[in-house]
């Protein structure tokens, strides 16, 4: 037998070995076709790979309607078209009824500009950290917390007025500004029990967590940075504007986790009009899996994304956690 047969079979057992202990595991068993544009790259401003979730504006964001300006109607009773005077069934002579007030106020479409960041992140980690409490005293507690990043690309999406004495807006254009703001709120989320956390402002904390992650950019909590403008860039290599997020008081027997990402765009949903309508923002939704339990928790790695693995019903049981119907390391959601 020659030197690289016996090369090649030691490395056929290496691999599978490798294959036997991934679908153990359940994580990477069960390779399937990309569902989704985020790409992994690394930044000279921090060691290690981020995740980039790219901006994703959808032209149906930029209107919303017809709706019904109800209030309207009932602050202006006179406005509605009766079978009196000389208009037969209520009808105008010359113009159709859906010209009246009455009936335009029941098809208001609103307009709106819409624009949205790019986010890349760093995997969740834990430390643990002392913690002031109301009375003055430290109490060290587990903290969760993660490193990101938002970059302003342009491409707002906005109605294209091309007559303004046509009401009917035909196409959306794309435009763009020197800069974007961004007025963040993370929300943790337990997929199991529903359970939601929101983050909170720890001052002793970023500094810690800078140093640990090894970032040279400017760090920012969840409040200074709305202070920062983000300039407008096409450069990949551009430094964007760094953050940090911390949650506290998180259970820890958590085992599948949604970070929900409010801020990243104006896009919005609201069913009907007045202060008891819904109203949904868009958000961005990533998935965690934190395989572990209560004990050594700062041991625990949690992994992006939602879990694979071959057995169908297996899959099926995480999947229904998520929410999902397929694997998806993330989504937008409306919420």
């Amino acid at each position: 037998m020659s030197r690289w047969t016996v090369t090649l079979s030691f490395l056929a057992v290496v691999l599978a070995s490798v294959g036997t202990i991934s679908k153990a595991s359940g994580q990477d068993a069960g390779a399937e076709t990309k569902q989704d544009p985020s790409t992994q790259m690394q930044t000279q401003f921090a060691p290690g790979v981020v995740t980039v979730i790219p901006p994703a504006p959808d032209p149906k964001e930029t209107f919303d309607g017809p709706q019904t300006l109800q209030s309207m109607i009932d602050a202006h009773p006179e406005i509605a078209w009766t079978q009196t005077g000389n208009h037969a069934e209520g009808k105008p002579h010359f113009d159709p009824r859906s010209r009246t007030l009455e009936e335009m106020l029941k098809q208001v479409i609103y307009r709106r500009e819409i624009f949205c960041l790019e986010f890349s992140f760093k995997p969740l980690r834990q430390l643990y950290l002392d913690i002031p409490r109301p009375d003055g005293k430290m109490q060290r507690k587990l903290v969760q917390y993660m490193v990101y990043r938002v970059r302003y690309r342009g491409g707002d999406l906005r109605p294209a007025a091309d007559n303004l004495d046509e009401p009917i807006f035909k196409r959306i254009e794309s435009v763009s500004y020197p800069s974007r703001r961004f007025f963040p709120m993370f929300v943790l989320e337990d997929r199991e029990s529903g359970q939601q956390y929101i983050d909170q402002i720890l001052p002793t904390a970023v500094d810690r967590i800078a140093l640990r992650e090894q970032i040279t950019a400017p760090i920012h909590n969840s409040v200074d940075i709305s202070r920062v403008k983000i300039p407008r860039t096409e450069d990949p290599n551009a430094p964007g504007v760094w953050g940090v997020v911390t949650w506290v008081d998180v259970d820890p027997n958590i085992d599948y986790i949604a970070v929900n990402v409010f801020g990243l765009t104006n896009a919005f949903e609201q069913d009907g009009e007045g202060a008891d309508a819904p109203y949904r923002r868009k958000a961005l939704m990533l998935n965690f899996y934190r395989p572990g339990d209560a004990t050594n928790q700062i041991a625990d790695r949690v992994r992006f994304g939602v879990p694979a693995y071959d057995d169908a019903e297996d899959q099926t049981y995480v999947l229904k956690k998520y929410g999902l119907d397929k694997r998806l390391d993330y989504r937008w959601v409306f919420r």
